[in-house]
């Protein structure tokens, strides 16, 4: 995709509402499980401010700066911007004000992406059933669900999406996001990963989820010519809202694709269908929360257009060649027509000098008798 293109969205995303937010309320500590590689708001209304931190893995210390961190940036309006979170960026997140007074503080859980569990719920897909952590205290692990997302079309049949978080719950105590549960504990379990769950929906078309936002539109997109493949990536799509592609105004979705029948097209699972892997050109459309966002438009080859120049060039020539013959044709028709037309007019003078000749002999033979 063109750079200067992203470029311009990335100056324009705070102002779109690009990044998915969460808030806490002045002066409160919220605790939150998010997933990782998505990126992240983390709201604190306070010009200037500053942010410190305190991952819950690996060395333990004091809260640090996080202005030497690569993919962290504090906001004008005082918020931070998470780009790409690891799970290691899992811990605690201070906002204080130019007073040095802390404004909020975020306790974030950044669950590994890569260990989703993804299910549909209308190919009878079953999600995570709860286990006992086996540290010997019967702690549970269990998936704390989100509400879900709108549906990703309106008026038309569509999908719709729930992100499920991995908590640990001890008996008489409160359940606690997995990771910020466990700190430095090493402990292995396949139940200790986060969920996305699908199911179909059909609902009718309104303007309360739409974004209202001008499209754009990627020209020339090609297949790598290795891999034979490319991934495309839809503005303004997060994890944290409903995405939907169209190839060729064919409508893509997550049940052809968990179903195995469809293997022309890969939504991502861990972008929440926010990237797409294409094996094939074609226009591809992606709507974010039902509203036309994009469009990529594939690039056409040198070694199409040169077959399309021979195939034009040689029509070109048979035109040509057939030209004459055709005017041949013409000019030999038009001289028939002259022919048949002089004819007539030649036979019908000669009828009418013979009837009225007929009529007086035809008389005088009545008066001889």
């Amino acid at each position: 995709m063109p750079p200067m293109l992203w470029l311009l969205l990335n100056f324009a995303a705070p102002a779109l509402g690009f990044y998915f937010s969460i808030s806490c309320p002045s002066g409160k500590q919220c605790q939150q499980a998010l997933l990782s590689g998505n990126d992240i708001l983390l709201y604190c209304n306070s010009s200037g401010a500053h942010w410190y931190y305190l991952f819950t893995q690996g060395k333990k210390g004091r809260l640090a700066s996080l202005t030497n961190i690569s993919n962290m940036e504090i906001m004008p309006e005082g918020s931070l911007l998470i780009k790409d979170p690891s799970p290691s960026q899992t811990g605690f997140y201070h906002c204080w004000n130019k007073n040095g007074r802390q404004v909020v503080q975020y306790e974030i859980d950044f669950q590994d992406v890569s260990t989703l569990h993804v299910t549909h719920k209308d190919l009878g897909q079953r999600p995570l059933q709860n286990e006992t952590l086996p540290l010997g205290s019967k702690e549970l692990i269990f998936t704390r669900w989100e509400p879900w997302q709108d549906c990703n079309r309106c008026k038309e049949p569509g999908e719709r999406k729930r992100l499920g978080y991995c908590y640990i719950e001890e008996p008489l105590k409160e359940a606690m996001p997995c990771w910020l549960y466990l700190g430095e504990t090493l402990v292995w379990s396949s139940r200790l990963r986060p969920e996305l769950q699908v199911e179909a929906c059909h609902v009718r078309c309104t303007n309360n989820t739409q974004l209202r936002v001008d499209y754009v539109i990627f020209d020339n997109f090609r297949l790598d010519e290795e891999t034979e493949f490319v991934w495309l990536d839809c503005p303004l799509g997060s994890m944290y809202r409903s995405v939907n592609w169209h190839a060729n105004d064919t409508p893509l979705t997550w049940e052809s694709q968990l179903s195995g029948r469809d293997f022309t097209t890969f939504l991502d699972p861990s972008t929440g269908g926010r990237q797409l892997q294409v094996f094939q050109p074609a226009i591809y459309k992606c709507f974010v929360q039902q509203e036309l966002v994009a469009q990529f438009n594939p690039a056409t080859s040198p070694e199409t257009l040169e077959a399309q120049w021979r195939e034009n060039d040689a029509q070109w020539r048979e035109a040509r060649k057939a030209l004459p013959g055709r005017a041949n044709s013409v000019l030999k028709g038009l001289k028939l027509v002259l022919l048949v037309g002089t004819v007539l007019v030649l036979l019908g003078a000669l009828l009418k000098f013979i009837r009225p000749s007929s009529g007086k002999r035809s008389k005088q033979v009545l008066m001889v008798k």
